[in-house]
């Protein structure tokens, strides 16, 4: 056998030996509260659709007819051949929507972090001061800069602050999940703003789960927080989550904007979205708009969950969204395994997605959820608590 291949083989199994293995799990249904895999039919509490507008007919339409207007790809990167008018449209809408000065959209927000953060912080003298529980791909983009990287503990502005007041840096970058997608839980953002206006900084804020979601007409967590657009908040949001489509944008001054455009190799470099994407999006942002009957069905479920969960032996980590993550530490896979017995799903979050003695039951609510699913949920975990205790 193949040297090489033999170590991959080796670290393996040794993932499964740890229960730590991924394996994919294939549906046979469209993104839904209601499930398929294989023969077995589940009640999922596993996506990020957090408006249920993945199977709004609108959006089906809207990306159906983009792709009979504009063709099934782009062809070529943005600054090449793939700026289509739609990508233009997009774009617009959403420095409108949010209020921002300009927009530029990327294939996932995945990409769309790795283009922010290595741009503004590119010189080894730069500093990055970046939040431990950050996204994968926000320690990623910090990681691919020359930049000194500083990581604070988790929402701790007075840790921040020091690490700040001691920097001689030129250019200094913040960067935060706005909404934490394991924990639930939302950035101080009002204090990080006030941190970067007295130190001079950029604030880079990543809010993949709260665009849509939170904020005046689901405009997101700089609204939520009473956060206006301004020159040194850099917004990095995505379409795949409660927007139902996908892709990502970065809505920011026109001079960042600008700058991205001209430097920022994750765009200089990729083929751009399909423009039926952004046909479909458009219509999801207006959905968006409107949504405000779904949102606050969103928020009655979430205080159902919190209600129906008192009187587990688990609880819940403090949170006011739509990800609500149960603390089922050694017992998460069998918890895990229980639920899935009785036709629900959710997800077992172990490391190294958390700390070693982090794991969890993340359970993510949607507008599309009923109040029956939730309690349907609720009762399984006390029956499954009181089998595995």
């Amino acid at each position: 056998m193949f040297s090489l291949e033999s170590a991959l083989r080796t670290e393996l199994s040794s993932l499964a030996e740890q229960g730590l293995l991924r394996e994919l799990r294939v549906l046979d249904t469209p993104c839904s509260p209601r499930a398929r895999a294989g023969e077995q039919e589940l009640l999922s509490f596993a996506s990020n659709d957090y408006l249920g507008l993945t199977a709004h007919p609108a959006l089906s339409r809207a990306l159906a007819e983009g792709s009979f207007a504009w063709g099934s790809g782009s062809g070529a990167s943005h600054l090449i051949s793939g700026h289509l008018k739609p990508h233009a449209m997009l774009e617009e809408a959403l420095a409108n929507f949010l209020g921002f000065a300009r927009c530029i959209t990327f294939s996932s927000g995945y990409l769309a972090n790795l283009a922010v953060t290595p741009t503004l912080a590119a010189r080894r003298d730069d500093e990055i001061f970046s939040d431990r529980l950050n996204h994968a791909s926000l320690i990623d983009a910090a990681r691919l800069s020359r930049a000194r990287q500083h990581r604070y503990r988790h929402g701790d502005l007075k840790a921040l602050a020091k690490l700040l007041a001691a920097s001689s840096a030129k250019t200094k970058v913040i960067v935060t999940d706005a909404v934490f997608s394991m924990d639930g839980d939302i950035a101080p953002l009002a204090g990080l703003f006030e941190l970067a206006e007295q130190f001079d900084a950029w604030l880079v804020v990543d809010d993949a789960h709260g665009f849509g979601v939170l904020g005046e007409r689901g405009a997101g967590s700089l609204s939520h927080c009473g956060l206006p657009p301004h020159p040194g908040i850099i917004l990095m949001g995505t379409l795949g989550k409660a927007a139902g489509v996908g892709g990502a944008f970065v809505a920011a001054s026109e001079t960042v904007i600008e700058y991205l455009q001209n430097k920022a190799r994750s765009f200089i470099f990729t083929t751009a979205q399909p423009p039926a994407l952004a046909v479909a999006a458009l219509t999801s942002l207006s959905l968006i708009n409107d949504s405000d009957e779904r949102r606050s069905h969103l928020n009655d479920l979430i205080a159902l969950l919190q209600t129906s969960l008192s009187g587990l032996p688990w609880s819940l980590l403090p949170s006011g969204t739509a990800i609500q993550p149960l603390m089922t530490g050694d017992a998460t896979l069998s918890l895990a395994e229980a639920l899935r017995k009785r036709g629900l799903w959710v997800p077992a979050i172990r490391p190294p997605t958390v700390p070693t003695d982090a794991s969890r039951l993340r359970i993510s609510l949607s507008a599309a959820h009923s109040k029956e699913d939730v309690l349907r949920l609720a009762t399984a975990l006390h029956e499954a608590g009181r089998e595995i205790l």
